[in-house]
């Protein structure tokens, strides 16, 4: 496999260019290439053809190279199919939103918790990813947002999205970022430091791996943490999420409910809402009857949390259905009753299947 220049320091940047003849001002040239996200070193405009050819023959630019791009038909969400240098695949997803641009990044190739309703798990866990292959996941991001990707200066993010900058990350991609924690924490450190995206504007999601909530609990960081939680009750959870068998509501609630209460931030509580087909063929509701919904609140009243209720997306390999619109908003309703701040997530980019696992796992189907 070619030496990935994005992954050498600068000292050893320094004596490959030294190496291939060129004088030592080129590694810093090709620095600021890969520190913009350039996919190729065709796209280093300021070195010589001759250089550009010759790096194409002995080295590669980012630990990640994207396969497939998808472009959602308003032009607010991006997908990308990314392959990593043992042949593995992984996704990220940029959304142009109202309050910047964000980015959803994997942390690990594939998945081995078992939620049954996602499609990440269907091909299990390859490996868990490099910090800087998830960081290159938001340099992939920063290279299709920027216009002045060609510019001849140096280009300093600062995580302004007026600039064309990413402002927003959330670890939600492919796989578990707590059975990860190391390498999240190091590309979160990464991120803020180097692309000047503030720990507010950072979120990870995790279906509950108690020990790892209490390690970002000791890290400090004022970052967002967002609970996979999809049931109410110990009993429904086991069943659509194998992990509760090991870490059960009430110490992934308590573990989140301490972390979030460190730094006074609100707990995001992610909730996708379920249904079976019936015999009549209409939808019947798994987790999100009115039952249920009374049973969340329950669970959450008087806590500084918000409920993002998630529409189903489909997967062909998962035999869940949506629910009807009226279910959703009669589920929502009876939470805002009880006092439980809720929000139907905005569905974005379905017509490219944007939900977890969905594209690495399509493409994985056709080269099968």
């Amino acid at each position: 496999m070619k030496p990935i220049l994005f992954d050498f320091t600068d000292a050893q940047l320094n004596e490959f260019v030294e190496n291939l003849g060129q004088p030592r001002f080129r590694a810093k040239q090709i620095r600021d290439w890969l520190n913009r996200g350039a996919p190729d070193f065709q796209s280093m405009k300021n070195l010589p053809v001759a250089l550009r050819n010759q790096l194409d023959d002995v080295a590669q630019t980012l630990p990640v190279r994207v396969i497939k791009k998808l472009q959602s038909t308003d032009n607010q969400t991006t997908k990308f199919l990314l392959g990593l240098g043992d042949g593995e695949q992984i996704e990220c997803v940029l959304m142009r939103t109202s309050y910047g641009n964000s980015v959803c990044v994997s942390s690990q190739a594939g998945c081995a918790m078992g939620c049954k309703f996602c499609a990440s798990t269907l091909l299990g866990l390859k490996r868990n990813l490099t910090v800087n292959e998830i960081y290159a996941q938001i340099l992939v991001a920063q290279w299709e947002l920027r216009d002045d990707r060609f510019s001849p200066r140096p280009i300093h993010p600062n995580g302004d999205a007026n600039n064309g900058d990413v402002s927003h990350i959330v670890v939600m991609g492919t796989g578990e970022p707590l059975q990860n924690t190391d390498n999240v924490i190091g590309f979160i450190e990464r991120a803020n430091s180097d692309m000047g995206i503030g720990w507010r504007k950072i979120t990870v999601s995790t279906c509950g791996i108690v020990p790892g909530i209490k390690k970002l609990t000791e890290w400090g960081r004022p970052i967002n943490l967002a609970i996979s939680l999809h049931a109410p009750t110990n009993e429904l959870r086991s069943k659509i999420m194998p992990i509760n068998n090991k870490y059960p509501l009430s110490d992934v609630l308590d573990a989140a409910f301490e972390f979030s209460g460190l730094h006074n931030r609100q707990l995001m509580i992610e909730y996708i809402l379920l249904a079976v087909a019936g015999e009549n063929g209409e939808p019947e509701l798994l987790n999100c009857t009115p039952e249920y919904a009374e049973k969340l609140s329950e669970l959450l009243r008087g806590k500084n949390c918000m409920v993002n209720l998630i529409p189903w997306n489909t997967v062909d390999e998962r035999d869940f259905v949506a629910p009807s619109g009226n279910a959703v908003h009669r589920f929502q309703d009876i939470l805002i009753k009880n006092g439980i701040h809720t929000r139907i997530r905005r569905e974005r980019g379905q017509d490219i299947g944007s939900a977890c696992g969905q594209l690495r796992l399509n493409n994985s189907k056709k080269e099968n």
